[in-house]
């Protein structure tokens, strides 16, 4: 009926476009008027073969052939002139036919009703596309997963305690005989970036059953009941193909806590849809071999009923690796691309601590960006740094225009944390030292550990704070000024100081108690509580202030001892914008050689092997001071 209807109209549509290019056409060709004075002396000149008259219009045709147009007052009295001089005369009526005059009545209005049901019917038929195609898109049909084990890499503990999950659904009945009951849910809880998704799809490669993956936010309407449905519909489809797997990501979407008394109509359908979800997994029968797994990086906001055994019963967290772990991880992307013969991936694992698999696909990915920008058939280290350097400190601001007085603030400033660095104890090596604005910074010190740490001293937390107090210190003796590049310093001071006192027991009158409690997921701290009096609060200000007073007190004491390597690190940061560790300790020693020079004494053993330091070229073998 609609396709009927957009028929007639479209033919109706065309008909009105045919009637205006007549009706342009008749102008077009439209007889020339005269005045009727004019065609009455033309016919008292007996020009005038041919007169039609429509009313008081005429039409007439001289002996020429020309056709005029003009209007007669007085017809009648025109007619036996006409006649008289021997014109053919020719007469229509003017008025309309009955036809018309319906026709003139009824097509408008036709035509509005037309219009308007064509528009009502389209309306009525694009909320019908549109509630088709969200049936079509939460339409639940089963794939196939092409990824395996092979494809996933970092989390060796993990892939243990899943193999047997496979083995649950490749033989059942293996585990049925004994009495064994297959787990019913399996959640991945890990910060985002670590390959839950991936390690899900995994499983269902590895065991070759159909895999059904939704996420949590898909369940969530506006409208009341939708998402419980969805689930009904979801694990009714499962059970169609059993065995098989149920992905259900960011699961704390659906699954958060539920609120107690009254509440929105959103939490009702968030409520209904865990409510639907936790009747499921308590649905299955003893043959239906069903896995859910689930993926959060928000495991403290769910709902306990979820938590509880017999729902999901294991828990497993998916950390990011270690050395050994990202040097796997490495390994998997590295066969994607071509790599040089001199890349080390084993020393870019050592020197991407903390970095997850996402974040290690990145910089490989980068790197060949890097790499195919300057036109190179092979990925080499440098392409790994510039990459690594985009990665943590962010796109290089060439743009940026910075006067001398502000680089040389900038150099006295890295050069202080990296002075520090050299001679406090157990802080991790300087990677590269940089006053090349990038992202939010306009300079960067940055450290690589040479392990992963797992716990932290009193002496390397302490160190930090000090490292990070430098800056300050070195532009207030080295340039007698102070500025505001010191102030993302001091919050990361004033936080590891914070939590030595409050909740790590290290270096105060308090002792070993805890009054900061942080409550959140892997995604940081979400909500600090406290559980102390004014007066403890007070204590632990003091406390604070005084651990920050004397790092500062050592940060002025070491950079005044080590003035002349402060500034000759600065010096040649100006030159070069960018120094990495060995250049670092080309200064070191070049300046303290220098020193023993001045000063008449003996050169250490580590000087004489100093590189030459009275040279007109730079690079990582020979330093101008």
């Amino acid at each position: 009926m609609i396709a009927f209807i957009r028929s007639l109209y479209l033919l109706v549509l065309v008909g009105l476009l045919g009637g205006i290019i007549f009706l342009f056409w008749r102008m077009e060709h439209k007889q020339p008027p005269i005045s009727f004075n004019e065609f009455l002396t033309s016919l008292d000149n007996n020009e005038i073969a041919e007169v039609h008259f429509k009313g008081g219009n005429i039409r007439l045709r001289d002996n020429f052939g020309r056709e005029f147009s003009t209007y007669a007052p007085d017809v009648p009295a025109l007619v036996p002139r006409l006649l008289e001089k021997n014109v053919v005369v020719r007469g229509e009526n003017d008025r309309p036919s009955p036809v018309w005059n319906l026709l003139s009545v009824v097509l408008p209005v036709f035509l509005v009703m037309l219009a308007w049901y064509f528009l009502a019917s389209r309306q009525v038929s694009r909320g019908n596309d549109e509630e088709d195609d969200k049936e079509k898109n939460y339409r639940f049909a089963p794939s196939t997963a092409t990824i395996t084990f092979r494809d996933v890499a970092g989390v060796p503990e993990a892939k243990e305690e899943l193999v047997e999950i496979i083995d649950f659904l490749q033989k059942p009945k293996k585990y049925s005989k004994l009495g064994a009951v297959i787990p019913r849910g399996i959640l991945f809880q890990g910060p985002p970036g670590t390959g839950k998704t991936l390690l899900a799809k995994a499983i269902a490669g590895e065991a070759g059953v159909p895999f059904y993956s939704i996420s949590g936010s898909d369940f969530v309407e506006m409208f009341v009941g939708v998402g419980a449905s969805r689930v009904r519909d979801l694990f009714r489809e499962a059970k169609k193909h059993a065995p098989c797997i149920i992905f259900i990501d960011e699961i704390d979407a659906v699954g958060g806590h539920r609120a107690a008394g009254g509440s929105s109509a959103g939490q009702d359908e968030r409520g209904q849809t865990l409510n639907a979800l936790l009747v499921e997994m308590d649905g299955f029968a003893s043959d239906e071999t069903i896995i859910i797994l689930a993926a959060t990086n928000r495991p403290d906001i769910l709902d306990p009923a979820l938590l509880r055994p017999g729902r999901f019963d294991r828990q497993i967290s998916i950390l990011p690796p270690d050395v050994k772990g990202r040097l796997e991880i490495l390994k998997v992307y590295a066969r994607k691309v071509p790599l040089s013969p001199d890349v080390d991936l084993e020393n870019i694992a050592r020197g991407t601590p903390g970095f997850t698999g996402a974040e290690l696909a990145s910089l490989v990915n980068e790197a060949a960006i890097i790499a195919g920008r300057t036109n190179k058939k092979s990925i080499d280290n440098n392409d790994f740094d510039v990459a690594k350097d985009r990665i943590l400190m962010g796109i290089e601001r060439k743009g940026m225009v910075i006067n001398e007085k502000d680089r040389q603030t900038m150099a006295f400033h890295e050069a202080g944390h990296a002075v520090l660095t050299r001679f406090l104890p157990e802080t991790d090596p300087i990677h590269k030292i940089s006053i090349i604005p990038r992202g939010r910074a306009l300079g960067h010190t940055m450290q690589l550990p040479l392990q992963d740490r797992h716990s932290y001293s009193r002496e390397y937390l302490r160190s930090r704070i000090t490292i990070f107090l430098g800056g300050r210190v070195a532009e207030e003796i080295a340039l007698n000024q102070q500025t505001t590049g010191a102030e993302d310093d001091f919050q990361q001071a004033i936080d590891i100081a914070t939590k030595m006192v409050c909740k790590w027991g290290m270096d105060s009158e308090i002792g070993p108690m805890a009054y900061a409690c942080d409550v959140g997921g892997f995604l940081g701290e979400q909500v600090k509580s406290t559980n102390y009096s004014e007066e403890t609060a007070r204590l632990i200000d003091r406390e604070v202030k005084k651990l920050i007073e004397e790092c500062y007190a050592e940060a002025r004491e070491i950079l005044k001892r080590e003035m002349d390597f402060l500034r000759h690190l600065a010096e040649m940061l100006l030159i070069n914008e960018t120094l990495d560790h060995e250049e670092m300790e080309i200064i070191y020693t070049c300046t303290a050689k220098k020193r023993l020079e001045q000063e008449g004494g003996e050169i250490a053993s580590a000087a004489e092997d100093a590189p030459a330091c009275e040279v007109e070229t730079w690079d990582k073998k020979t330093l101008r001071i």
